[in-house]
């Protein structure tokens, strides 16, 4: 399973004393886990706005930490600042980032926000997504009368507090706890210095749109409803905020964005939109750039999106997905975009130590002989399967553009997209398979002198174990799907690249025979039976099926070479 992430963007009331700060930021950075990546400290609001993210469980942790941290040093009986704000640490929204809903992560944030009520006596407030009711879905109706109405508020039965008690906390205020979407900060280049343009697009396509006049739509009157509100023309873009204006640095005008939700409006469609209007208006887009960092399914979705406009197969790594994403977007116009700066995922990876996946070849091969256990006959069954499966996935990239195919690019950019995704859980198991035996090593190497430290002993080897029997199992599992992949390039793939995904077949054949073998020789040590002899059962039926399903392949094979 693919790594989950979230981030977490709490504020603090303090921006001015960076001592304490520190002292907070410390509490989230000592958690294993965690990156923080960015402290935005503001002295006319008085308050500091902190983002880190990693897995879910160790985001919680630190931020109850960091809240508990904040409760310490933050007294709101003195605190002063232009923010709307009603406690030490005024909100605390979850964000997920990675392999995570947003329901799951409410979940997240409803655990953090019971932790905070019941250790720390904090009155927590639920909003957005995590909000059990809709009137406290706004951030602004929970914090309407900032900390100097709080006693009155906690009074009202209306406005209970979701968790904690309702007696006022004179020293840390209040906290409200969300799950929100990813907010993006996203800025369009033009060619030109005049904001009244950029600010026309940006009306062009924000959500809220522009007041509609009366006669002449520049100059006219502004048309008013029955409660003296301006009437409102909405733009083109769902869950889209823009004004324009002049970047002096640069000496060009900008549309300024603020994308609230990147599922209902992805950052390249925003992108092709704002190109779109500036046209119509006679001003050209020279490029863009995302302000602070972007989740890696952003660059991603949007390297599909102008490959498909192309005609081109979207089956293509990683890096060149990001790479015609920055071409496309002209998000190096103005800087050098840095995927390992920008993107969230990369920097949390950071240096993590020797990953095998990121060695170079000869060096993933001097690691194997190495007089080391790990990395085993499970991490080269993985790394078998997945250079097996990407040279089906490279022959259904060739075939995606071959001359005189031009009608078939869907259908084999289709099959490439399911080799990537083959290959890329074969590439995350090579890692997953010597963490799961290291870890075996490890609960061997356990305490046992008391009786006590003996069945946690035993109870932690059987657990890695079973972990241990699960991932080639899962090795095997996807290595034999995969073939379906190759199995459809033999029969309808580039004819001269025929022979590549035979070499395919073999690799993924003897990638399942492999995993198969470690799941075996990992079962015996089960106490568990009944699993162990399920597992090895399945194991073999796939083993079976693999090798039937190959043979076919290789069959197909020289029947196209004859």
């Amino acid at each position: 399973m693919k790594q989950q992430l979230i981030e977490c963007v709490p504020n603090f009331s303090e921006g001015n004393n960076m001592e304490i700060i520190r002292q907070i930021t410390g509490e989230i950075e000592s958690v294993e886990g965690v990156r923080l990546l960015n402290v935005d400290p503001g002295k006319a609001t008085n308050r500091t706005v902190v983002t880190f993210a990693g897995h879910p469980d160790a985001v919680v942790e630190a931020a109850f930490l960091a809240v508990k941290k904040a409760s310490e040093l933050i007294d709101m009986r003195k605190h002063r600042g232009a923010h709307p704000r009603f406690g030490a640490t005024d909100v605390c929204p979850l964000v997920p980032v990675a392999n995570i809903s947003m329901e799951e992560t409410v979940e997240y944030a409803r655990q953090l926000g019971r932790r905070i009520g019941e250790e720390l006596d904090i009155p927590v407030y639920c909003y957005e997504n995590a909000a059990f009711n809709e009137k406290r879905r706004n951030l602004a109706s929970c914090r309407a009368g900032e900390y100097e109405g709080l006693p009155d508020k906690l009074k009202q039965e209306e406005w209970k507090p979701d968790f904690g008690s309702a007696e006022f906390n004179a020293r840390s205020g209040a906290i409200a706890v969300g799950a929100r979407d990813f907010l993006i900060a996203y800025n369009v280049n033009l060619n030109t210095t005049s904001t009244r343009r950029a600010n026309a697009i940006a009306f062009d396509v924000r959500e809220k749109g522009r007041p509609k006049r009366q006669g002449n739509p520049l100059t006219g009157e502004i048309v008013k409803d029955e409660k003296g509100n301006p009437v409102m023309i909405p733009g083109t873009l769902k869950s889209v905020k823009g004004i324009g204006w002049f970047i002096e640095e640069f000496g060009i005008a900008q549309v300024s964005l603020n994308i609230t939700d990147i599922n209902i409006t992805p950052v390249h469609i925003v992108y092709d939109e704002i190109f779109k209007k500036a046209g119509e208006r006679g001003v050209r887009v020279t490029g863009s750039e995302i302000v602070g960092l972007v989740p890696l399914k952003v660059m991603l979705e949007a390297g599909r999106y102008f490959l498909r406009k192309q005609h081109r197969s979207t089956g293509v790594p990683e890096r060149e997905l990001i790479k015609i994403a920055v071409k496309s977007m002209g998000l190096d116009d103005l800087y050098k975009f840095k995927p390992e700066e920008k993107i969230i995922e990369y920097v949390l990876a950071g240096d993590k130590g020797k990953r095998l996946v990121n060695m170079a070849l000869v060096d993933f091969i001097d690691e194997t002989s190495a007089e080391t256990p790990a990395p085993g006959g499970g991490s080269v069954s993985a790394a078998m399967g997945a250079m097996g499966v990407a040279l089906g996935t490279m022959v259904a990239n060739l075939s995606s553009h071959k001359r005189g195919w031009d009608d078939r690019w869907e259908e084999f950019s289709d099959w490439a997209d399911r080799g990537r995704g083959y290959t890329d859980e074969l590439i995350s198991l090579i890692d997953e398979d010597t963490r799961a035996f290291n870890a075996v090593l490890n609960a061997f190497s356990m305490p046992k002198k008391s009786e006590d430290e003996k069945k946690i002993r035993n109870r932690s080897i059987q657990d890695a174990t079973r972990y241990a029997t699960e991932i080639p199992f899962r090795i095997a599992e996807t290595a034999s799907r995969s073939l379906e992949v190759i199995h459809a390039m033999v029969k309808e793939g580039l004819p001269g690249s025929v022979t590549d995904a035979g070499v395919g077949a073999f690799a993924i054949r003897s990638c399942v025979q492999g995993a198969a073998l470690n799941v075996r020789v990992n079962a015996r040590d089960l106490d568990d039976r009944d699993f162990a002899d399920d597992i090895v059962s399945r194991s073999e039926e796939i083993e079976k099926k693999t090798l039937q399903v190959e043979k076919e392949i290789i069959k197909i094979v020289h029947s196209r070479l004859d």
